[in-house]
């Protein structure tokens, strides 16, 4: 080759890659929420994604990434251990050839990896939170340190999330990785916001507490309904605004009413954006048994909204207790009351509250941190397919 030539000589660019995202479903919930700002925070990285559910259908999620022109996919998981699907996986990443499978949640990343084994693929696998009461599977003492072993990422979304996955799934503590979820700051419009009130039928000047989560026994609400009826013995004027659905509304509405405080409790049932609605609120709550990272937390901490949360899971990961908002103990209905009592009654406490949160939002669980960290474990898998 002469000088002239490789003067000449170029370096051809790397491919754009290519990631399949396994998961149960694209429903309503924080996981879902995560691999939506993953893939839509991505593709301006020129990282092109796919959804693979495999618990049968799409969910809501999933279907406005459809429509946003994002592949998504379906398939039925069989009872018991599902050999097909391990298959069905396989055929998609060899056809596909996607570089890296990333796998969302426990059951997902054993068929995942499985699945893999043979392709080019290499597996990322997140656990994004726990059950609760959270157990044992002695079967995991056998099999997941391999997994682990043979998994290029293993990822946490909060430190208390990693101490689960060491102490109940048996994977080496130095495998694990933490990256904290993020979100592209939610932006509030006063006048939208106002819109919101008046729908709902708040008073201009009434302190409204409020909460956007899943409807569900994990998150508690039975003991925020009860702390938000002692706190209404001393405003009377007050609102409890609930945002979300799920399997427990039903009883929550019928609670709200025994507790006498159902005229003033708003069911609003899911609501796709809701940063009009958590801009109404002065005080967010969060009552969850467990927490991996609240994306709703954070949505209300990038609009500068002070927290009471629960002191469980990577909550005080999130949380600095008196700076950013308020931790309590998660069955003790006095002290939450004590929390929105408080807040209610110091105007400077809930503006020093919100600088605070709105700062450490920014410090630590933006969208654009998430992706770069994510972007890292991706490049790495695919820097081991290289030979």
């Amino acid at each position: 080759m002469t000088v002239e030539q490789s003067k000449t000589t170029t370096i051809p660019p790397q491919k754009p890659l290519r990631v399949l995202h396994v998961t149960f479903n694209m429903g309503i919930g924080g996981t879902e929420q995560v691999i939506r700002q993953l893939i839509q925070g991505m593709a301006a990285e020129s990282v092109e994604s796919e959804i693979l559910c495999i618990d049968g259908h799409i969910g809501p999620i999933g279907e406005a990434l459809q429509q946003a022109g994002v592949a998504v996919h379906k398939v039925t998981r069989k009872q018991g251990f599902d050999w097909s699907l391990i298959k069905v996986i396989r055929k998609r990443l060899r056809e596909r050839r996607f570089d890296v499978v990333h796998c969302h949640q426990y059951t997902p990343w054993m068929y995942g990896w499985l699945a893999a084994l043979t392709t080019r693929a290499k597996v990322v696998f997140t656990e994004h939170g726990r059950f609760y009461p959270d157990r044992y599977r002695y079967k995991a003492m056998l099999i997941n340190p391999v997994m682990a072993m043979f998994t290029p990422s293993v990822v946490a979304i909060s430190e208390a999330t990693k101490d689960a996955l060491v102490k109940y799934e048996f994977i080496p503590r130095k495998k694990i990785q933490v990256i904290y979820n993020g979100i592209a700051p939610l932006s509030r419009d006063e006048s939208e916001a106002q819109k919101v009130r008046e729908e709902l039928g708040i008073p201009q000047e009434a302190f409204v507490a409020g909460t956007v989560s899943r409807l569900d026994p994990v998150k508690n609400q039975q003991m925020m309904l009860r702390a938000f009826k002692k706190f209404a013995e001393t405003h009377p004027d007050a609102y409890l605004l609930m945002v979300g659905d799920g399997p427990d509304k039903a009883i929550l509405m019928e609670l709200a009413d025994e507790l006498g405080i159902g005229d003033h409790t708003l069911f609003t049932g899911f609501i796709n954006k809701p940063q009009h609605h958590l801009s109404v609120m002065d005080v967010f709550l969060l009552s969850s048994h467990t927490e991996g990272t609240s994306m709703t937390l954070l949505e209300a901490m990038s609009l500068g909204i002070p927290a009471i949360t629960t002191r469980v899971g990577g909550n005080p990961e999130i949380v600095v207790d008196g700076k950013t908002g308020i931790l309590t103990e998660t069955e003790c209905v006095d002290s939450f009351a004590g929390a929105i009592r408080q807040l209610a009654g110091s105007k400077q406490l809930c503006e020093d509250l919100s600088k605070s949160s709105a700062k450490e939002f920014t410090r630590k669980f933006t969208q654009k941190q998430m992706i770069k960290s994510y972007i890292t474990s991706y490049e790495g898998s695919r820097r081991s397919n290289t030979p």
